[in-house]
């Protein structure tokens, strides 16, 4: 019976639950990334940049046999993706520091009795 509850309080422990939601929540969020990369950036932005260059289907390049083009889109892809989640962590934490509160401008009362007691116990 030990080894049941163990695992039961290991299982159910607030951080594995956690982890498990961010595990999920991150691959969802990954799936957004992804579709924002291909269905948006991709065509707006490096489509037209390849067909300017020459290179329509990067994936398909390739030098005296060896198929470099898979590599260099991966590479893009990469950067990509780095790029927007860099752009939405800047925005996710400028907008936290904007949410935090200022602390009280002085001692609340029960500190200032504290200080009083600290004083009379110094005489």
């Amino acid at each position: 019976m030990g080894f049941v509850k163990e695992f039961k309080e290991f299982a159910f422990k607030g951080n594995v639950i956690d982890l498990a939601v961010a595990v999920i929540i991150g691959g969802a969020f990954g799936k957004i990334i992804d579709s924002l990369v291909k269905d948006i950036i991709t065509p707006v932005l490096l489509n037209p940049v390849l067909n300017a260059v020459g290179a329509d289907n990067i994936a398909k390049l390739n030098w005296h046999g060896i198929a470099y083009g898979n590599f260099v889109s991966a590479v893009i892809n990469f950067l990509c993706i780095t790029l927007v989640l860099f752009i939405l962590i800047k925005i996710a934490n400028k907008a936290k520091k904007e949410e935090a509160p200022t602390p009280p401008a002085g001692p609340s009362n029960e500190e200032k009795l504290l200080m009083e007691i600290r004083d009379l116990l110094k005489k």
